[in-house]
């Protein structure tokens, strides 16, 4: 008798699966094919992306990133202002990239035709998590939204945000008590099939990420050893072409000055940013008070001496 009534119920649920499977693959399919972008993006290191790009492209197969970088800014395969290792790939920084890439191949400067060399690009930017594209349709700018209303899904922003903290970049109007801490970029991008008139990025960040059984750091605040000074790029101004210059600028007077040379190399690619021992923590109830608002800004450098209390921030040169 128990022998029957567990093929019956064995019976049942075969053909439960079969009926709802069509149903759960078709579920699975369109929330890939939704092309949702998380609330944070994947935080992927400048030197990480050259590293591979460089490789996938034919123009070195090494792991030192800064003969990646180097190899590809000789091709004028960079960012606007040079390839700086541990500052994260943002949307505007894979459009300049692609760009140069396009005129690279066009140019006869890669081994490969454009589309092929198009095609490795997607292929790696795609391998870090990032499906980042272009939109060309119009280049006019477009002004920050004043709050979240225009997002569907406002209250899991507000449980990311509580959950693991403000992320470094994110295309979604941070909440109110975060709007503070970021910086508007007014550069249009679609994340799969979805169209963003620009992103959000963090003030100042310092922030330890894992890959492959890795620690690194992605930071936009670079230390001077011997002058213990720190260089600040700004996110804003770096989409203006006004900051500090990385690896692989043609006209490195076109930017803010350090004052140091070959500060490409020593001070935004030096070894000192390989020390990954914490990450930058951001309490959003000690508004205007916080790190992310008392840093230096733009062309400005800090210095570590402290003046009652405060850090001395000097202009660069």
């Amino acid at each position: 008798m128990s022998s029957i009534h567990f093929r019956t119920v064995r019976f049942i649920l075969y053909g439960l699966i079969v009926i709802f499977m069509p149903v759960m693959a078709l579920a699975q399919s369109d929330q890939q094919n939704s092309g949702s972008a998380p609330v944070g993006q994947p935080l992927v290191r400048e030197g990480d992306l050259a590293l591979k790009l460089a490789s996938e492209l034919g123009v070195t197969n090494t792991d030192d990133e800064v003969e990646a970088e180097s190899s590809l800014g000789g091709l004028d395969i960079l960012p606007s202002n040079g390839w700086i290792a541990d500052y994260p790939v943002t949307p505007d920084i894979i459009i300049e990239l692609q760009n140069t890439v396009g005129a690279a191949s066009s140019e006869g400067r890669l081994s490969m035709n454009k589309d092929g060399a198009l095609k490795k690009f997607d292929d790696v930017v795609a391998g870090f998590g990032l499906s980042i594209s272009p939109y060309t349709a119009g280049t006019s700018t477009t002004p920050a939204p004043a709050n979240c209303q225009d997002y569907t899904d406002s209250e899991g922003i507000i449980s990311s945000y509580s959950a693991e903290g403000p992320p470094v970049v994110t295309y979604y109007c941070p909440p109110p008590d975060y709007y503070y801490l970021y910086t508007w970029v007014p550069c249009p991008f679609r994340w799969s099939d979805r169209l963003f008139p620009g992103f959000f990025i963090l003030h100042d960040f310092h922030r330890v990420i894992h890959r492959h059984g890795k620690v690194a750091i992605t930071t936009n605040h670079f230390n001077e050893l011997k002058s213990h000074h720190v260089f600040r790029v700004d996110p804003a101004e770096r989409f203006k072409r006004k900051t500090f210059a990385g690896i692989g600028v043609s006209r490195p007077k076109d930017f803010i000055s350090t004052g140091i040379p070959n500060s490409e190399r020593t001070i935004f690619n030096g070894s000192h940013a390989r020390t990954a021992t914490g990450s930058m923590t951001v309490s959003p109830t000690t508004r205007g008070r916080s790190m992310e608002s008392a840093s230096p800004r733009g062309g400005e450098r800090s210095s570590p001496h402290q003046d009652g209390g405060r850090s001395t921030i000097e202009r660069g040169k």
